[in-house]
């Protein structure tokens, strides 16, 4: 009995690559100072955690994200988790607790009771056969109505897309794109979350989705006039036309999101 609960104890999850940059994750953490979910399970206890896993060799997105949310939120706390004790320490010199700390852990979130998670850039380094055991295990630590945010960037941060997971299953995909150096949407698909990502094959419905927002585009290529924003912003507007669910406000649209419901992307 003793064996198997230090087995539990034991930090689940395989070391990541480790790689970040200031400002990476700036377009997450704008998206989730201002998602109504996300707001809701933040206010459903006083002094909510955030738990930010994964957050690589430097703990600065941890650092950003703790400033950020306590802007919107100022009685949030935020949690960094790494496997590697090394990054944990880097981490820990840069703590103010209570408000920021650090710790090791993975999937079973150290025995924290957060009410939401960042996984960004974690599960892409996993087999597709992983991701609901490992969204199934953070789900099991989260608080009730609290969330799961699973994605993916590029190494600058132009190019993401996450998964708003509950406890339920899968909410919704955003895509959120600096659309200044954007050729075309379809560009997100090699930063699609890993249970999408091997997907973008005909016949499965996240590759019809950036078929048709890359049809939108094209139309909407006069609008470039502009600026590439309102051109965004119109290719937001004709896939909504179109009969695609999207789920956002155009004054999201204008900040280069589109979020539509998983069930419309979800593998066959």
């Amino acid at each position: 009995m003793a064996r198997a609960q230090l087995k539990r104890a034991e930090p689940l999850g395989s070391p990541t690559r480790g790689t970040t940059n200031p400002n990476r994750l700036r377009r997450i953490d704008r998206w989730l100072t201002a998602d109504l979910g996300v707001r809701r399970a933040l206010r459903s206890e006083s002094s909510p955690l955030v738990v930010d896993l994964g957050y690589g060799a430097s703990p600065v997105t941890t650092v950003e994200l703790a400033t950020r949310l306590r802007a919107a939120v100022p009685d949030v706390r935020v949690l960094g988790l790494e496997l590697d004790p090394e990054r944990v320490a880097a981490g820990q010199a840069a703590a103010t607790p209570p408000v920021l700390d650090f710790r090791r852990g993975g999937f079973e979130l150290a025995g924290a009771r957060p009410a939401v998670v960042r996984a960004f850039n974690v599960l892409r380094q996993y087999d597709e056969s992983d991701v609901e055991p490992s969204w199934r295990a953070m789900l099991e630590r989260i608080i009730p109505g609290g969330l799961l945010v699973e994605g993916t960037c590029d190494e600058i941060g132009r190019v993401c897309t996450w998964a708003t997971v509950s406890r339920r299953g899968p909410v919704s995909l955003t895509l959120s794109c600096r659309v200044a150096s954007l050729e075309r949407p379809s560009t997100v698909a090699e930063r699609l979350p890993k249970a999408l990502i091997h997907r973008n094959v005909p016949g499965e419905r996240v590759h019809e989705f950036l078929s048709r927002v890359d049809r939108c585009w094209a139309t909407a290529a006069p609008f470039s006039a502009y600026g590439p924003r309102a051109r965004w912003t119109e290719t937001v507007r004709l896939l909504a036309a179109s009969g695609w669910p999207v789920l956002n406000r155009p004054a999201r649209w204008r900040l280069g999101e589109l979020t539509v419901p998983w069930t419309s992307v979800a593998p066959r």
